[in-house]
């Protein structure tokens, strides 16, 4: 089973490649750290590779990086999406969120910085937002 992270450039996706995997690519606190996608097993579950794409913000990509990541969701057709976005800045992300919804590939959306949502007073509805897009939502924190 082939399970992609994609989303916005700095959006924590290589965070929680790391976290699965137990490997140690470079983050940053920049956009454009991850420029070509790696593979990894789940640590706990070797019969699951996860893919860590760089950085999209629409499937009408700009970059070499974005055309990429944008072709390899359109011809590898991986199992399932793990859509992480920035949940400090939700509206910018769900654009793509959208879009990928539209490719009818089985996805979950990870809600990721939710520790700073709620460091800072604010709430998201998760069981309203899963409702409302028909894909179940995960808060995580992936720092």
């Amino acid at each position: 089973m082939i399970f992609a992270l994609v989303g916005n450039q700095n959006s924590g996706k290589t965070t929680l490649f790391n976290q699965l995997t137990g490997s140690n690519q470079r983050v940053g606190n920049f956009p454009g750290v991850t420029v070509e996608q790696k593979m990894g097993e789940i640590k706990t579950n070797k019969n699951c590779t996860v893919v860590d794409l760089p950085g999209i913000y629409s499937l009408r990509p700009f970059s070499s990086e974005e055309i990429d990541t944008r072709d390899f969701i359109l011809n590898e057709k991986p199992d399932v999406i793990i859509n992480i976005i920035d949940a400090t800045n939700i509206e910018r992300n769900l654009y793509l969120t959208l879009q990928l919804l539209e490719m009818e590939i089985p996805m979950v959306l990870a809600l990721n910085m939710m520790d700073e949502v709620r460091n800072n007073g604010g709430t998201i509805d998760v069981k309203k937002m899963s409702e409302k897009l028909g894909i179940p939502v995960v808060p995580i924190s992936a720092a």
